[in-house]
């Protein structure tokens, strides 16, 4: 069961009888099983039964027996709207047989809740009925025996259940939409928080997967219901006005779906022509988004046309635009250039009569069934050749592809799905000619990872149609990109600012989680090895008994997730070391040792912002939980507070020789307002070596002087010295000095 629809409730004495006792074994007729909730002659019964004709008399044996089986084991539940509650799972297998499914996958959407809120064993219901019965309803099952720390977290971890189960067979994602629909149908008996707690879920992932499975009728439905939970007045009064506007332009309508049918007669094509209405949550989008009254809405009723085949549509929107002015930019080509969900129509926008815009899709027969149905509409063919087979193997390399983000916690990757469930469509190319459909505000690092994990993480650059552009650069349709990979690059945390697909960001958050786990546990071994021989111990006389002794008292599972605690904060050396000795009177002196660092150990070591230490400074360094080692100058103002009242806190560093790295550095210049000056400045700069970062000016108000201000990158102490000494020399610099910036906290 759902928490998401009318809970299960026992039911009285009166609600459901006791089973009978066990036939005589000897009876030549045992008796048929009997209902003990659901009378067969109900008339949600009979038409789940009439629905089932496409099947044959032994499946339709097999489904009744799920019936009697899920009536038997809810037969003492009632929903809370006061109904048996096998209604409901009867209700979920109509829509799966709406949709013409298979025998087990309408037995195992009859049985959905059986595990879940009646006690059943998985092996028992694989005995009854078969093993792939049993997994499915498990697929469907949420993780009831866990506790979790809050809703959301147990949300993201059912979520994660669902698509691993949505990945070895689709069926689940189909049985647990049907699902959703009929609680969101029925949910007049809920309270109204927990309404819309169900209806904003819905909306936030249920309608967009129902959407990625180019389940039309169903998407729309779900946000429609799920608006009207959310805020029912204002979906009511949306209702009256759609209403309104049909009555009001009635005749209009008419007249023009009249029209285009004549004009496909006079130009002789065979085409069926239907109005379409725009659903309310639609409307209410755009009204909110383009901060319109609904006056203002024009495009609320379009058309769809209908035709034989493909070259029909192509020759039909000839005429179409013969007959009304297309509007420029507003055509879409998605028979070419399919969606992702496997939906495909001509899309055009037309200026119909007194300027009325109008909305006009133009498909198959067949792409029809599969807009309305997606995955589900040909779920009976089983020839890989036929356009249904085709679209279920891409769904099932969709979800393949999200379960890849599976690298974070459950609420990450919640959140990484979510992303990839609201694409809207940008099409771009590869120098080889490739075509990579990617979401709107894509960028060439999205496409980087799209293309294969490796290219993404070794991304250097990106030229878009030939020029070489930023990686941040939004892609657009019909771009051309080529990806510029080299051996050295790696992830940028930055990106993680721009990407929009979620598994660029689940690579990157991989790749970032993976290097800073190994500087910090080379950080940790550092800082656990310096302290054993501050007690004059080498780590390398230590018994590997004395490792394991320290990895079971830390809880981790090997000693190399001690050190990445240590690198991390999260645990100190010192009481790690008398541990690892087994001797915890043993004093520790303060300042044991000195850590060596190059400056360039990556996440691990951050040098300070504040202070900007380079080689060559006096440095000092804390171990910042969950940051690893802050390095800062030992003159730093912002430390100094926190060095005299915690002075344990802090361990002396110095830089390793020759370090061969480039820091950045302020300084801050005093110069003549003259020409050339700054190219003069940057000059001086470039020719000691030292590249410049950022550079900004400001002038006082009698324009004699200017104050430059430079981050710059230099070697060492001594490098910064002579791009200080060079830029002296230049006539027109009054005054040079490093500036430290106090406005951070240690």
């Amino acid at each position: 069961m759902d928490d998401d629809h009318s809970s299960a409730l026992p039911a009285t004495a009166s609600t459901a009888s006791a089973p009978p006792a066990d036939a005589d074994p000897e009876s030549e007729h045992p008796p048929a099983p009997r209902f003990y909730a659901l009378s067969p002659e109900h008339s949600s019964y009979q038409s789940f039964i009439a629905s089932l004709d496409y099947l044959g008399d032994e499946d339709l044996a097999r489904i009744k027996s799920a019936i009697i089986y899920a009536d038997q084991a809810h037969a003492d539940q009632v929903r809370l709207s006061g109904e048996p509650y096998v209604t409901h799972p009867l209700s979920v297998a109509s829509v799966v047989a709406a949709w013409r499914m298979d025998t087990d996958a309408i037995c195992a959407a009859l049985l959905h809740d059986v595990l879940e809120d009646t006690g059943t064993a998985k092996a028992d219901l694989a005995a009854r009925f078969n093993p792939t019965i049993a997994d499915l309803v498990d697929g469907l099952s949420k993780l009831d025996k866990i506790e979790f720390s809050s809703y959301r977290e147990a949300q993201a971890e059912n979520f994660r259940k669902m698509l691993l189960a949505m990945a070895r067979d689709l069926r689940v994602v189909l049985i647990k939409l049907a699902d959703r629909y009929h609680n969101l149908s029925t949910m007049s008996a809920i309270r109204p928080d927990k309404r819309r707690r169900i209806a904003r879920e819905t909306l936030e992932i249920y309608a967009p997967i129902a959407n990625r499975l180019g389940l039309n009728k169903m998407f729309r439905d779900l946000q429609d219901t799920s608006f009207c939970l959310i805020h029912p007045m204002r979906a009511r009064v949306l209702a009256r006005a759609v209403t309104a506007y049909q009555g009001n332009n009635k005749e209009l309508i008419g007249r023009i779906q009249e029209s285009i049918l004549h004009k496909m007669q006079e130009v002789g094509i065979a085409a069926q022509v239907f109005g379409r209405e725009k659903g309310l949550y639609s409307i209410y989008t755009k009204m909110v988004e383009k901060h319109r009254a609904f006056s203002q809405i024009q495009d609320i009723y379009g058309f769809r046309v209908i035709l034989a085949d493909i070259p029909g549509c192509y020759l039909a929107l000839g005429a179409l635009h013969a007959l009304y002015k297309p509007v420029p930019g507003k055509f879409k080509d998605y028979i070419a250039l399919p969606k992702a969900n496997g939906y495909q129509s001509l899309h055009t926008t037309l200026i119909g009569p007194s300027g009325m815009p109008l909305e006009v899709q133009l498909r198959t027969e067949a792409m029809d069934h599969v807009a309305q149905e997606g995955v589900a509409a040909h779920w009976l063919y089983k020839d890989a050749v036929h356009s249904g087979a085709d679209l279920q193997i891409r769904t099932h390399k969709w979800l393949h592809s999200l379960l890849e983000m599976q690298s974070g916690d459950s609420s990450e990757f919640f959140e990484n799905v979510k992303i990839d469930l609201f694409p809207d469509d940008v099409y771009v190319f590869t120098p080889k000619g490739l075509i990579i459909s990617l979401p709107q505000g894509a960028t060439p690092v999205d496409l980087a990872y799209a293309i294969h994990t490796d290219v993404g993480n070794c991304c250097l650059a990106a030229r878009i149609n030939h020029e070489l552009v930023p990686l941040r650069s939004e892609l657009k349709n019909g771009d051309m990109v080529e990806i510029i990979t080299a051996a050295h690059a790696n992830p940028n945390p930055v990106w993680l600012s721009y990407v929009r697909t979620g598994r660029a960001r689940s690579r990157i958050r991989h790749f970032l989680r993976t290097v800073h786990n190994e500087e910090s546990a080379a950080l940790g071994e550092q800082l656990l090895n310096q302290e054993l021989i501050s007690l004059g111990v080498d780590p390398a006389s230590i018994p590997a008994a004395a490792w394991e002794h320290l990895i079971r008292a830390s809880g981790n599972h090997a000693i190399k997730d001690v050190f990445t605690d240590i690198g991390l904060g999260k645990r100190l050396a010192p009481v790690a070391a008398r541990r690892l000795l087994s001797d915890d009177t043993v004093s520790v002196p303060t300042g044991s040792g000195t850590l060596v660092i190059r400056g360039a150990e990556g996440m691990a070591i951050q040098l300070a912002s504040c202070c900007q230490p380079i080689p060559g400074d006096p440095i000092i360094g804390s171990i910042k939980k969950g940051q690893g080692l802050v390095v800062h100058t030992h003159d730093c103002p912002v430390i100094r507070k926190s060095r005299s009242h915690e002075p344990h806190k802090w361990i002396d560093v110095e830089w390793e020789p020759a370090p061969g790295h480039l820091f950045d550095v302020r300084i801050a210049l005093e110069v003549k307002s003259a020409r050339g000056v700054l190219g003069q400045v940057a000059s001086a700069i470039s020719n000691s070596g030292s590249n410049i970062e950022n550079v900004t000016m400001e002038g006082d108000p009698e324009k004699m002087f200017n104050h430059l201000h430079f981050i710059i990158q230099v070697g060492s102490r001594s490098h910064l010295a002579q791009v200080m000494h060079n830029l002296r020399r230049i006539p027109d610099v009054i005054r040079i000095n490093r500036v430290h910036h106090t406005e951070h906290k240690a």
